[in-house]
């Protein structure tokens, strides 16, 4: 798997929208229950508010696809049972809807490395994106493709109660018009070879091989749930942007080429005689 650290491609303006989603996504999270200083308590006070946070704002398939809501949820309470202490439950007191839930489910992460692996490719792929499409228009796609990936990944999984979050949906339909409108970019990456070898390499490599790996993976499981990966969330979320982003693609101007740089190295120059 490679890294992307930095693309080779200017943008005209602020990304406004795109720092904005960042905050949001890194503020949602430090007052998360379960995240560092966000709770007191212990680890099953942590985990019983956690449990209780994630049923209430998570999306859920089953849900999404049958509106069947739960008759107990997690209260975030400890109780004792006939096994010892344990997360009490009971009616919840709050009307829960599903389709809002797919937008609040977005800006929910599951720890720091889910955190920041999707806010660097926000980072790094949504400026441009935002360049082209202009704020308004760009936020709009953000969401709609954060939908598109949630309920694509409710339909093949229209029975699951695993609770569905994060913000990769959307980054990955940000991706697929980032492929679309500048393939030809080049984009810095980081690559495991004993160590991690700098190389610069085309967006269409880096995001199509990126692609190719979440199309393998979802075609083995595609589960959401703690320790696993929405895999297929991914896939539509691509697809999605690539052809929202499709209709921009004319009239969009090529990245500019770097002079003299080639895969991350510079390119030795040929002289004629």
């Amino acid at each position: 798997m490679v890294i992307p650290v930095h693309d080779v491609n200017p943008v005209r303006g602020t990304p406004w929208v795109t720092y904005a989603l960042i905050a949001a996504n890194v503020l949602v999270f430090l007052t998360m229950p379960g995240t560092a200083g966000s709770v007191a308590g212990g680890d099953l006070a942590r985990l019983c508010h956690l449990q209780a946070f994630m049923d209430h704002y998570a999306a859920v398939p089953r849900e999404l696809i049958h509106g069947s809501l739960p008759r107990l949820v997690p209260t975030g309470e400890i109780g004792i049972g006939p096994h010892g202490p344990g997360c009490v439950v009971r009616p919840p007191s709050y009307d829960k809807s599903p389709p809002l839930s797919v937008f609040t489910a977005m800006f929910l992460h599951g720890g720091w490395l889910h955190l920041l692996g999707n806010m660097l490719f926000l980072l790094i792929f949504g400026n441009n994106v935002e360049d082209r499409m202009g704020h308004i228009r760009y936020l709009l796609f953000y969401v709609v493709c954060g939908y598109a990936a949630g309920y694509g990944f409710a339909l093949f999984n229209a029975d699951s109660a695993d609770p569905l979050i994060g913000a990769s949906g959307a980054i990955a339909g940000v991706l697929g018009a980032y492929l679309v409108l500048y393939p030809k970019a080049r984009v810095w990456v980081l690559v495991p070879f004993l160590v991690f070898l700098p190389l610069r390499l085309p967006a269409w490599l880096v995001l199509g091989f990126w692609f190719g790996l979440q199309a393998v993976y979802s075609s083995g499981h595609g589960v959401s749930g703690t320790g696993t990966v929405a895999y297929t969330a991914h896939v539509v979320g691509f697809v999605a942007g690539m052809l929202l982003a499709w209709p921009l693609k004319p009239g969009t101007p090529d990245p500019p080429e770097p002079p003299g740089l080639l895969f991350g190295r510079r390119a030795r120059p040929h002289y004629s005689w």
